[in-house]
């Protein structure tokens, strides 16, 4: 994995709308979940190949330090080589104050190679530090998507529990209203309501069949008070007048 593919997909990872994921899913707490799975695999990715650039700037830092330091070595080197080719020719001796100074001379080539080595080192480190830094943030980015998923997917998760036991609850008052006791009881007291109005009927019939009694009783006392007088009106007697 090259280091522009791992900071393009960290930065498409840390920069993912996770609201509007969820909003599309289906099943938004498979989707988390899959989320959190991804986001962990990726995660992991991205810190062994950020460990491995970081390895790989520091050892471009201990080299630039080493060609910085073999450098100022050579050039100590050039130094005493040339100060002691001065002391040889202040001597008289010139074949070995030129011998030293071909030597201060080598000590210099070495000196001016390390230290193009050290200047050419320079802005492959800067630009390797900006990259680490960069990956950095953007993993730390990572971390904070995969808390807020894990956060959004356990707040479903008890959402999902809420709903689940609200609709058991629901549904155990619909069971309620179909098998309503109180139904059981209209039905009893229309039962109830039949019989009393039965009673009230009997009773009803009952007091007219007693009125009707009581008329025939009025009938036959008036026929025999009819037939009274006319026994008086044929034996020659003259019937009682009112008040009489």
């Amino acid at each position: 994995m090259t280091k522009q593919s791992i900071f393009g997909r960290i930065a498409q990872l840390a920069k993912a709308n996770i609201n509007a994921l969820l909003d599309s899913a289906e099943d938004p707490q498979k989707m988390l979940d899959q989320m959190v799975r991804d986001y962990s695999a990726s995660i992991q990715e991205a810190e062994a190949a950020i460990a491995q650039t970081i390895g790989n700037l520091r050892l471009l830092e201990q080299d630039y330090a080493e060609d910085v330091a073999t450098a100022q070595d050579w050039g100590r080197k050039a130094v005493a080589a040339s100060a002691k080719a001065d002391e040889y020719r202040a001597a008289g001796n010139a074949a070995d104050g030129d011998k030293f100074d071909n030597l201060a001379k080598i000590a210099l080539g070495k000196q001016l190679s390390a230290e193009t080595e050290a200047r050419a080192a320079q802005p492959t480190i800067a630009s390797q530090t900006e990259v680490v830094d960069k990956l950095k943030l953007g993993l730390e980015a990572m971390r904070g998507k995969l808390g807020e998923l894990a956060a959004k997917r356990d707040q479903l998760v008890a959402r999902a529990k809420i709903a689940d036991a609200q609709s058991q609850v629901l549904d155990a008052v619909k069971s309620i209203d179909i098998m309503d006791p109180t139904s059981e009881l209209g039905r009893f007291e229309e039962k109830v309501r039949r019989e009393e109005a039965k009673v009230l009927g009997q009773q009803e019939l009952a007091a007219s069949s007693l009125d009707a009694q009581f008329e025939q009783l009025e009938d036959v006392g008036r026929t025999t008070e009819i037939e009274a007088r006319l026994a008086a009106l044929k034996s020659g007697s003259t019937p009682p007048a009112i008040g009489q």
